[in-house]
């Protein structure tokens, strides 16, 4: 239910946030992870309009000697998300499609890549 609420106010953040001008070095919407907190309870983090093109170590997963990887993550920006299971963007990859791809818990992920680039005119 906790993920269900947090998913809904994804949605809500893209919604602003699609409304707000942006810098060509990031991606527009929000991007959410479930991670184990350290007092052992799932807790849910969010990337709002990460920049593209750069990788992005998750905080709360970074270290690979004191945290469980994060899983279940969100795509809700206009980007490709490709995350991967090692911090740095190092380890084995799965690409997330834009506006809503999502993968469960079986898919474990430290760092995330954004892939986005401006039609062209």
């Amino acid at each position: 239910m906790r993920l269900r609420t947090t998913v809904a106010a994804a949605l809500g953040a893209l919604a602003l946030v699609v409304t707000l001008p942006t810098s060509a070095s990031a991606t527009v919407g929000v991007f959410a992870y479930r991670y184990t907190g350290l007092d052992g309870t799932p807790q849910i983090a969010e990337l709002v309009n990460p920049p593209s093109g750069d990788c992005v170590t998750l905080p709360e997963v970074a270290d690979p000697n004191s945290s469980n990887r994060a899983d279940s993550p969100w795509n809700y920006t206009v980007s490709t998300a490709t995350v991967f299971t090692g911090p740095n963007c190092e380890g084995d990859s799965f690409p997330l499609h834009p506006f809503g791809g999502h993968a469960f818990e079986q898919l474990k992920l430290r760092s995330v890549l954004f892939n986005w680039s401006r039609p062209r005119s």
